[in-house]
């Protein structure tokens, strides 16, 4: 008897296809038929006498209620590195494998995105461009559009893991010092090839020309890791560019601390209450927001897809999935 699967986003089925034939020939398959978000309430109907569910970081959150309702459930796999939108306790308290999708093609698109980001707040693109369109570009003047110099100024990388270590990388050609903030140090040869050193969130903060965030969403620990304090410590001339997760920046005091040019400016791709902005934040200029995008490349996403899935067959056939984050059920299971 083949094992029962809920999958909550048809179009995957066109991004790997190739790995969606196979779960296809392995599981069967209920597949959410709308191209939406799915509620809360279809995904606990969804959920219930499945072996697995294959879902997204934007789907609802996977809590208690979900779980319980997949009263068969061996495994909760999640399209993307996050996993935040699921409750790991519940799911480890009834031996229900969760899996993410950490790839270093995610990685590679996210550091470039982040690039991307940080060029266009500073050098002024979004604000421009939008000026041009609207007719409001009248020639060239010497003291328009003046941004921010790149090179050998200071970047700070908050979280200095796969996504963070490539955005240090990527800033190799410009000279700048980097600081790091993470709990685990790098090891002395990655900082060394990198040339990166590791403060105190403070003293990056501090010193930092560009901020950059990379951190996972910890409750408790990195849940409004950025707020009013943090905002007082940085430099006027600041930037920050957010592709971590919403919650990690405290979305009102980073609003007041933009309408009153307490910092330069900032770029985001993820927001705390997504998709949803917190009041006032689409008015300010000296603000790009995009739409969790940071990840959007062909490679990258059939990536995400191709391991989700794999992670997913893992788990229905009584195996240990590759990508396993509640870590503590592996004990006594290889």
């Amino acid at each position: 008897m083949k094992p029962k699967v809920f999958v909550t986003r048809p179009v995957i089925k066109n991004i790997a296809p190739d790995d969606f034939s196979l779960m296809e020939k392995e599981c069967e398959l209920e597949v959410f038929p709308y191209d939406r978000i799915i509620e809360k309430s279809e995904l606990i109907e969804g959920a219930k006498d499945k072996d697995g569910i294959l879902i997204s970081v934007g789907d609802p959150f996977t809590d208690k209620e979900v779980i319980e309702a997949g009263k068969n459930l061996k495994i909760i796999a999640t399209i993307g590195v996050a996993f935040s939108h699921i409750d790991i306790e519940a799911a480890t308290a009834k031996r229900i494998y969760v899996t993410n999708t950490p790839s270093t093609e995610i990685a590679s698109a996210v550091a470039e995105a982040t690039w991307a980001l940080l060029l266009a707040v500073t050098k002024r693109i979004v604000e421009g461009d939008k000026d041009v369109r609207a007719g409001r570009f009248l020639g060239w003047g010497p003291a328009d559009y003046i941004g921010a110099d790149i090179p050998r100024q200071t970047l700070g990388i908050v979280g200095f893991g796969r996504i963070g270590r490539l955005v240090a990388k990527l800033a190799q050609g410009w000279d700048m010092r980097i600081l790091y903030a993470d709990e685990i140090p790098a090891d002395p040869e990655t900082e060394k090839e990198l040339n990166v050193q590791r403060v105190p969130l403070e003293t990056l903060l501090r010193e930092a020309d560009f901020i950059t965030l990379h951190c996972p969403l910890i409750p408790g620990q990195t849940f409004h890791l950025i707020g009013e304090k943090e905002f007082s410590l940085m430099k006027p001339s600041a930037y920050l560019v957010n592709v971590a997760r919403g919650p990690v920046i405290d979305e009102k005091a980073l609003v007041k601390c933009l309408q009153e040019k307490r910092i330069a400016g900032a770029a985001l791709d993820v927001y705390e209450n997504e998709p949803a902005l917190s009041e006032g934040l689409a008015d300010l200029d000296n603000v790009i927001v995009t739409p969790h995008l940071a990840s959007a490349t062909h490679r990258a996403r059939r990536s995400y897809v191709s391991l989700a899935i794999k992670n997913l067959l893992a788990g229905v056939r009584g195996e240990i999935p590759p990508n396993l984050v509640n870590e503590e059920l592996r004990k006594g299971q290889a």
